[in-house]
């Protein structure tokens, strides 16, 4: 008896040929227009991130720091006779910005800073400024002292509480100098009149405003109420960075140096991501991309007014 075989209709079509992985691998990776944008928002939300961090945490971190190392080098200066009296030092160069010329005490607020010369924004990162076309405190005339109101240690963040008859104390070289505050002045407010020849007055300043957001200077007068220290003669002049609610242009350049270096760092995650894998290019990624970040951003902030 014959076996028929079965037809080619009822077998069926023939199976298709599998698809190789390689192909499906490749379809299943993620298309190259998705993971562009997805990194430039995740470097973009890590950096605003790192600015937050710079203006709050590290901010106050680095000010404590930098109070501390001001505090001592002021300390041995005074000790050795050395400490600036104007606007040169002992050598007779002019006191470079960020170098520590006193103390400042408000026991009134709790306040106790080291005061640096300067007023850029990335002087008062350290602490308050003094105003460098002024005289230091002590000496005949109006001494300026400027002082951030929320970032970096927020050391005039309560200045505006200062009553008319609280005392403030200043450290110079030249001793010990002692002021009683005049009154508190709101952006519109009348200044008082210039001080007389042989008398000196301290003006604290620092940003008015809420959290972050600064729309005005705030202003403590105080007078001198110890004896006037000589002084040289005040003036010269100073940098538009200097000024009130100034930002500091020579930021720019680090900022545009880190940028590349976060640049060259993101195409190094790349080809290691590739080469290494996902665990192993995180493990060692991380922290040269968080510490890169970190730089950027604090340089980012000296951009920001520097009284905020």
């Amino acid at each position: 008896m014959a076996v028929l075989s079965p037809s080619r209709e009822a077998a069926g079509p023939p199976p298709e040929p599998a698809e190789p992985q390689k192909g499906r691998a490749a379809e299943q990776r993620p298309s190259a227009w998705l993971v562009i944008p997805g990194a430039a928002l995740t470097l973009l939300a890590a950096l605003l991130l790192g600015f937050v961090v710079n203006l709050t945490l590290l901010g106050h971190v680095e000010h404590a720091r930098a109070q501390q190392t001001g505090y001592a080098d002021l300390r041995a200066q005074l000790a050795k006779g050395t400490a600036p009296v104007g606007r040169l030092d002992d050598k007779g160069e002019p006191v470079p910005l960020g170098s520590p010329v006193a103390v400042l005490h408000i026991k009134a607020i709790g306040l106790k800073e080291v005061v640096f010369q300067g007023t850029t924004s990335g002087v008062l990162r350290s602490g308050p400024g003094h105003r460098r076309d002024t005289p230091l405190p002590g000496q005949p005339g109006t001494s300026i002292v400027m002082g951030r109101q929320w970032g970096y240690g927020s050391p005039f963040n309560h200045i505006d509480e200062l009553k008319a008859g609280d005392p403030i104390t200043v450290t110079t070289g030249q001793g010990q100098q002692r002021y009683q505050v005049t009154g508190v002045r709101h952006a519109g407010d009348p200044a008082p009149a210039l001080p007389g020849t042989g008398q000196g007055r301290l003006i604290l300043m620092t940003a008015t405003g809420g959290l972050y957001t600064p729309h005005g200077v705030l202003r403590v007068d105080a007078e001198l109420v110890s004896d006037v220290q000589p002084g040289p003669a005040a003036g010269g002049g100073i940098s538009a960075a200097e000024q009130p609610l100034a930002g500091d242009p020579a930021a720019w350049l680090p900022i545009l140096l880190w940028t590349q270096g976060l640049l060259l760092v993101a195409v190094a995650v790349t080809w290691t991501y590739r080469r290494w894998g996902r665990w192993q290019t995180w493990i060692c990624a991380v922290p040269v991309l968080a510490a890169v970040v970190v730089a950027l951003s604090g340089e980012a902030t000296r951009l920001l007014p520097n009284l905020l």
